[in-house]
């Protein structure tokens, strides 16, 4: 190049090179929040603790921050997590699934095996950016056979971990109306949502005269999963409930919740995110 010494090129070139290598350095250091949500993102780096009982699924009362229920049964056996804000995102992570690794890099008992667990949790003392605060049986079950407990002694070890769909085999959508519901007060806690795990909408279409309105009233995010409708009319059944997954994706589970519905009671629906 004219009016350039040979000291000046090389600088150029030194210059040139940094510019190919900082982006690819940003783009594996200086991953944004939005990363964890995405399902192109690849691995991701995050630390991994664990709580509750060695073989348990994390909170004594098989629940968490999410709401859910019996999550020490099937589908989600004890393979959960809870997850910090990142990943809980104020309830709107709850029921999103991850896969997770551990290598013998990070802890000599580690298998390299990828396990996948379901965030039903809430993780109130992250000590990185991403923390999974994993049951017993999740932590666990990273380690090679037979090394378990070596692995749990370690109480916080290196992983990755990097978002895949749910694929709850033969389970439809559940819909369980929690305890304390009264006519003008409905809170619906959704479960078993594939694909995605979470939804980000719901609405109601109430009944009159035992038939239903045709009109969608919105509902809203009371905690974790729950939804809630407060009205000052008694909400009769049978009431229908559309639900919207963060992809986007919308199903209407029809007369789910019947007339005479009432809390602490669990309802099944034959719809299901594909």
């Amino acid at each position: 190049m004219a009016g350039v010494t040979s000291n000046g090129a090389v600088a150029l070139v030194v210059v040139a090179l940094l510019s190919l290598l900082v982006p690819s350095v940003r783009s594996a250091v200086d991953y944004g929040i939005s990363a964890a949500r995405s399902y192109n993102s690849g691995w991701l780096p995050a630390k991994a603790t664990w709580y509750g009982r060695p073989n348990g699924a994390g909170p004594d009362d098989n629940g968490g921050a999410c709401g859910f229920k019996n999550v020490n049964q099937y589908p989600l056996s004890a393979m959960t997590s809870c997850g910090n804000e990142p990943l809980f995102q104020g309830g709107a992570g709850c029921g999103t699934c991850y896969q997770i690794r551990c290598t013998r890099a990070n802890n000599p008992s580690c298998s390299g095996q990828t396990k996948t667990v379901v965030i039903t949790d809430m993780n109130y003392y992250p000590v990185a950016k991403y923390h999974f605060d994993l049951s017993g049986t999740a932590f666990g079950a990273l380690a090679m056979p037979g090394r378990n407990d070596q692995l749990r002694h370690a109480g916080i070890i290196d992983m990755q971990f990097r978002r895949v769909p749910c694929n709850f085999v033969g389970m439809k959508l559940g819909f369980y109306v929690l305890r304390g519901a009264n006519p003008n007060y409905l809170p619906v806690l959704v479960q078993y949502a594939n694909r995605d795990g979470t939804v980000v909408k719901m609405d109601l279409m109430r009944s009159r005269n035992g038939r239903p309105t045709g009109r969608w009233e919105p509902m809203y995010r009371s905690w974790g999963s729950v939804w809630r409708c407060d009205s000052r009319d008694a909400l009769l059944g049978p009431l229908s409930l559309r639900v919207t997954s963060e992809s986007g994706k919308t199903l209407v589970a029809n007369n789910v919740i019947p007339n005479g519905w009432k809390g602490d009671t669990s309802y099944s629906s034959n719809i299901q995110f594909r």
